[in-house]
This record gives structure tokens, sequence and C-alpha cells, in this order.
């Protein structure tokens, strides 16, 4: 690893652009805390103001959050019907859809222009793609993981989120912790995949477990025991709850965080940096 160090660490915001409560999270946790990456939502509300304050601090490594529930598209309902509900956002029954997705070709047609879309909307920013993920990590889905690849790689994707993530990990911090084989199978799956492809993708993930109460606490002991390689930790920071966001989830907690002073002397004692820093040492 660079730098003398045996470990790695990457971390990310996702839903950047979901409100700007999210983004002046985002910003200040990358200037005062170890915040080094943001997933951006092209279609949310607030992804005008996110690309602003994107371009406003080079260093953040910026991807695209790829939003295909639960959300906004980019696509206008008549284009994509099978993927919409009611309301003209995305569809919430993600094992229904998913299903269609996997077994209906007009489905899948409709699938492949709304990510298309969300890359063309993305590369229309501007900004340099650092990497690729997903909402609710529905590109774990085998159709969705295709279509972002072979989609993906035409607008430089270099870099993506495979979650895997270390039960052994977790329960070291705390014993009950949750986790689920399947996830973390299905996980590896993707990684081998966006690997094959030559995509590079982090050795491990972290933020399934404890999604929504990434606390200080948990943060500073993740990184205590980091795995040798190369991490991902990813959090929901905001400065405080905001419309759409989601009942239970410790924004302000996560917020706070990034920037707690054992957080911060943790991260001294790995690699920090965006996923475009450390794929690009996979090809020195």
């Amino acid at each position: 690893m660079a730098d003398g160090f045996t470990r790695a660490l990457i971390v990310t915001a996702d839903d950047f652009g979901a409100a700007p409560e999210v983004n002046e999270a985002v910003v200040r946790a990358h200037r005062e805390g170890i915040l080094t990456c943001a997933s951006l939502m092209v279609a949310a509300p607030a992804a005008a103001d996110a690309v602003v304050r994107a371009k406003a601090n080079p260093r953040l490594g910026v991807g695209l959050h790829v939003v295909l529930v639960e959300g906004k598209p980019v696509l206008p309902a008549s284009q994509i019907p099978d993927l919409i509900g009611a309301d003209g956002n995305f569809r919430t029954d993600m094992v229904k859809v998913s299903f269609a997705m996997a077994f209906l070709p007009r489905v899948r047609r409709q699938l492949a222009a709304e990510i298309e879309a969300q890359f063309s909307a993305f590369a229309s920013t501007g900004l340099t793609l650092d990497h690729v993920n997903a909402h609710k990590h529905f590109h774990l889905h085998p159709t969705i993981g295709k279509l972002v690849l072979e989609i993906g790689r035409r607008y430089g994707m270099k870099s993506a989120r495979a979650p895997v993530e270390p039960p052994a990990v977790l329960r070291k911090i705390e014993p009950n912790a949750p986790g689920s084989g399947i996830e973390y199978f299905c996980g590896g799956r993707l990684r081998d995949r966006f690997r094959r492809a030559g995509i590079f993708a982090p050795d491990h993930v972290f933020g399934l477990a404890w999604t929504g109460a990434m606390t200080a606490k948990r943060v500073a002991a993740l990184i205590e025991n980091l795995p040798e390689g190369v991490s991902e930790i990813y959090l929901h920071p905001a400065t405080s709850a905001y419309n759409g966001s989601v009942a239970g989830y410790r924004y302000s907690a996560e917020f706070s965080g990034l920037m707690a002073p054992e957080v911060i002397a943790g991260s001294k004692t790995v690699a920090l940096g965006s996923f475009g820093h450390f794929q690009a040492q996979t090809e020195d």
C-alpha cells in the first residue's frame, strides 16, 4: 500500500444532492473531517447545488449514485412506465420490480435507458466520475449490475462499490452486530465481476449493517479494526433530517462522527483517499 500503509480507506457520503442539509454536511465533513468522496443523485432536488459545491472542492471524489428505487427518475414517466409508481417516482416494491427487470424485455429496455440517462446527466455536470454505486445497493441485482457495467464503461467508469461487508469485523466491535451471509456472497460476486472487467472495487465495504447509525464510536472502531487492503466506509451525513429523509436515520450523528477527534486521530493510521486515488495506484 502507498506511503508505507498496509490499510487504505475511502470514506463516502451517499445521497449527495438529496437536500441542502446533505450537501452542507458533505462539504463540511470533507473540509473538516475524514470524508473523501460523495455519491451524487443526479435527479435529486438539490443536485445542482451539490454540483456547485463539488466544483468548489476539487479534492472531493464525486461519483454517481444510480437511483432506480425510491427516488426521482431522469427520464419522463412516459419512457419508463414499468419503473414508475402513480406518484411519478420510482416504485418501492423492490422484489416485484426485480422480477420484472429480470424476466421482461420491455422492462430491461426501460431500465437500460434510465441508467444511460443518469450516466449522461452526470457527464453533463463536467465533474470527473470518481466511482459508481447504487441506491439501496440495487446493483446487486444481476441485470442492473450488468447494465451498470456495460453502460458505465462507455462513460469512463473505472471504480465502483461492491458491498462486501465482513461480519467478523463487525462482531469484533459489537458481538451481536447483524450481518447477512447472502448479501456478503452476492457482494463478492459483484466485486469479482467488476474486477474481471478491469473496474477497481475496494476489498471491503462497511455501512450496511449499521446504515443510518454510523456513529463516531462505530466509525472509530471500524478504522481501528480495518482489515488489510482497501476498505470503504459509507455514511449518510446531513446537518439535520430533511424533506424525504428516512425515519430513524441518525443523520446528524453520522455527520458529527466524520469530524470527531477520535475518528480523525484514527484516520492517521491508514492511507486515506478517494476511489480515483487508489484506482490510479493499481495502474502504476
